[in-house]
């Protein structure tokens, strides 16, 4: 395994990020436990997951399940670099939350963040991340809940996910003013279908010394060879790689993706990973696992090298919006 520094920060995380949000939906707790074992074996040790993973009626029990592996032992939770969410409420979906059970207000983080050790059988959180912006509450409330619980030593480092650029620049402005670190860490939607990412946010992070973690790699597995796959196993794409594959344009673009790594011999799964890893700014992409077998064909991404030749024309086929401002402005 590869490692990396998270952005500005001095921590080690590998160039693969461990997402566990089908620990609990589609995978049972017992294989689950069998995946976080064989991704620290391969050296993997930044895995990712939130407080409402579980979905349903079954929010929490991703960080369960996590939790359990945890306290098995053996070095496990030494060893891993946790990082968990806040935002979304613990009430099961459709029903609408109690005041404050929600958002980052700093009761809503201070109850949050409790619940999210409790369930993860830990003392403290490696990189607490705000799962989405919260227009109601200003950063000044944000920043100053997260000071206490960095001072508790409960959390140690504050990440963004599904920040756009604006709200980057915002949060670690007001950060610097107070004297803290601000945020470290930037997860959000960025593979190569959806590359929107490189217009305001990837700059922002980059320029504030953020780590960019790429959560859909494959962006719903319209990038894992579904074309590939239906015409061998019959196995027709469902979700969102179905309705993007509904269109022509997208499903001529993607054979053309497809017929180019087969001329090179290469797995679409695990070029759409390389890729990520030669992007500028990005620390590692989330990969999420439903089997073992899925995780070693994320594991072999990280030590494919790309050709020239393959990255230009992977830039042909999906290409991206081009230098911020001079893409829109000039």
């Amino acid at each position: 395994m590869e490692y990396t520094q998270l952005g500005r920060t001095g921590l080690k995380v590998s160039r693969l990020v461990l997402g566990t949000m089908n620990f609990g939906p589609q995978t049972d707790e017992a294989a689950s436990h069998a995946i976080m074992d064989a991704a620290l074996d391969a050296g993997l040790n930044f895995f990712d997951t939130a407080n409402v993973y579980g979905w349903g009626e079954n929010k929490g029990r991703t960080e369960k399940i996590i939790g359990s592996w945890f306290a098995q032992g053996g070095g496990r939770r030494e060893k891993v670099v946790i990082a968990t969410k806040v935002f979304g409420g613990m009430q099961p979906d459709g029903e609408r939350p109690w005041p404050n059970e929600d958002r980052l207000s700093a009761l809503s983080i201070r109850r949050a963040v409790e619940g999210s050790l409790k369930r993860l059988q830990t003392d403290h959180i490696d990189l607490y991340q705000f799962h989405h912006i919260d227009r109601r509450t200003p950063f000044e409330e944000i920043w100053q809940a997260i000071d206490v619980l960095v001072q508790q030593g409960k959390i140690l480092y504050a990440g963004s996910s599904n920040f756009p650029g604006y709200k980057i620049a915002q949060a670690n402005e007001l950060a610097a003013r107070r004297g803290t670190f601000g945020l470290v860490s930037e997860q959000c939607l960025y593979n190569l279908a959806e590359r929107r990412a490189e217009m305001e946010v990837i700059p922002a992070a980059r320029e504030y010394g953020l780590g960019v973690i790429p959560w859909s790699p494959l962006h719903g597995g319209l990038l894992g060879g579904v074309i590939k796959k239906e015409a061998r196993d019959g196995r027709r794409a469902g979700g969102r790689s179905a309705d993007a594959l509904a269109n022509t344009a997208v499903r001529a673009q993607v054979q053309a993706y497809e017929d180019l790594l087969d001329k090179h011999g290469l797995e679409p799964g695990e070029a759409a990973l390389a890729w990520l890893l030669t992007r500028p700014g990005v620390t590692g992409p989330i990969v999420g696992p439903r089997t073992a077998e899925q995780l070693e064909s994320a594991l072999r991404a990280v030590k494919l090298e790309l050709s020239e030749e393959v990255l230009t024309s992977l830039d042909e086929i999906f290409p991206g919006p081009g230098p911020s401002p001079e893409a829109f402005a000039w």
